[in-house]
């Protein structure tokens, strides 16, 4: 393995996202295995994108249903394609096939957007039977279990599009657990195709402050992320003010890049209610406050503003579907509570109980620890790449449902782009 390229659905910003993160770990791995690294996004460039030029990345602007990408690819001769997102998969890889047919074909998740659509849809149905916005926000977290869960997303377009691009990848990374039982189980995704690569994280530049030192709570995450800003909404609507009775001075710092005009407009001092916006350092931030918030009625994947709460030393309450994925059997570092009335007990008995508090944050360092070994889970996804790219054809041969899919009388998303393209050429 001596070429890589790498497909972005956008420039990673690893100080915005937990995905933004995610791509500069998987980035630093491959630089320090000394393969040589290639980044390419049809993405325009971004405000707080990382600069790839300085761990030695060429950064390539490549444009969507366009055949200039065919002779980019073509000339690069790739030994690996990591696709940022099943969406880039469906634009990007029959054309890799065809221009580098032995190049192998990673589709890293993410996180499965099928399963945060599905929870998301769910929510909102709970919803609708509410008279106005005010009950709305008291509906609590999506608790569906597997089984409902699949009957929710077999139904979504999303689900089908994602799952067919899992198939038609020789290895997909998966960041959750539970997400690679639920497709293996539901969704009978062989688990030669799957590989299990949680979030490698890096450490925390700062030694977490004593409980006496902490002040306030912290909730952060990036605006544009729809479970986020549903966090948020219910925050202001129905737990804060709960915690607030309980805590008349307590202040709650709201965080994220990219805050909308309706964000902002919660800001309520007086409420102790601050929507403060971009972090230039989201672990200062994080490691100043006492008690992280992270109230997610539904999502998917691992949560990186939870991850990095631990690696603060900050104890958090979450949701089930918050925690999901990330701490196996161990005890949560701090709270899973999925009603809001839970939530404020939680949040208060953290904020006031210093005993309590220093056992949560041993318990998120032991998740870090144990489940979040850098060295470990790096050494695991160099391993397995390497031994697939030695017989990539018999691991192609054993997948025929990946097989089927690429066969021609199902390629639409290629012939659609082939006519796009041509279309553009005649009218240029």
């Amino acid at each position: 393995m001596q070429t890589i390229l790498v497909i972005g659905y956008v420039w990673p910003e690893p100080r915005s996202s937990a995905a933004g993160s995610r791509m500069m770990e998987l980035l630093e791995l491959f630089c320090a295995h000394n393969w040589q690294v290639t980044f390419a996004s049809a993405a325009a460039l971004s405000e707080h994108r990382a600069d790839l030029t300085a761990l030695g990345i060429p950064e390539i602007q490549i444009a969507l249903n366009c055949d200039s990408f065919d002779q980019f690819v073509a000339g690069l001769q790739p030994d690996m394609v990591l696709f940022d997102r099943f969406f880039t998969e469906e634009q990007f890889a029959w054309r890799v096939e065809r221009a580098c047919p032995k190049a192998l074909r990673v589709l890293d998740t993410s996180d499965l957007h099928s399963l945060r659509e599905a929870r998301q849809q769910l929510l909102k149905a709970a919803q609708q039977a509410c008279a106005n916005e005010s009950e709305k926000q008291q509906v609590g977290a999506v608790t569906a279990g597997a089984n409902s869960l699949f009957g929710a997303m077999a139904d979504l377009d999303t689900a089908k599009r994602e799952v067919a691009a899992i198939f038609r990848s020789d290895l997909t990374l998966m960041i959750s657990g539970f997400e690679m039982q639920l497709l293996q189980q539901a969704f009978s995704v062989p688990a030669a195709l799957l590989h299990d690569c949680a979030l490698m994280l890096i450490p925390c530049a700062y030694q977490p402050a004593p409980f006496a030192e902490r002040a306030h709570f912290i909730s952060i995450g990036n605006f544009r992320h729809a479970p986020n800003w549903d966090s948020v909404l219910w925050l202001k609507h129905a737990l804060w003010p709960l915690v607030r009775q309980r805590l008349p001075q307590a202040q709650l710092h709201v965080y994220g890049a990219y805050p909308p005009p309706k964000a902002t407009a919660l800001h309520n001092p007086k409420q102790g209610f601050h929507v403060l916006g971009w972090a230039d350092d989201a672990h200062q931030v994080m490691g100043k406050a006492r008690v992280c918030l992270a109230p997610l009625r539904f999502g998917a994947g691992i949560k990186g503003k939870l991850a990095d709460a631990m690696a603060c030393g900050t104890p958090s309450v979450t949701t089930a579907i918050g925690s999901e994925g990330m701490h196996g059997d161990m005890p949560w570092g701090g709270a899973v509570v999925d009603s809001a009335a839970d939530f404020a007990d939680a949040a208060v008995a953290l904020y006031e109980d210093e005993n309590r508090w220093l056992q949560a944050q041993a318990q998120g360092l032991a998740i870090l620890q144990q489940r979040f070994d850098r060295p470990r889970l790096g050494a695991e996804l160099i391993t397995r790449l390497t031994q697939l790219s030695e017989n990539p054809e018999a691991h192609r041969r054993n997948n025929f449902i990946g097989q089927m899919l690429r066969h021609h009388s199902l390629k639409s998303t290629q012939y659609m782009s082939q006519w796009i393209a041509a279309k553009n050429k005649t009218a240029d």
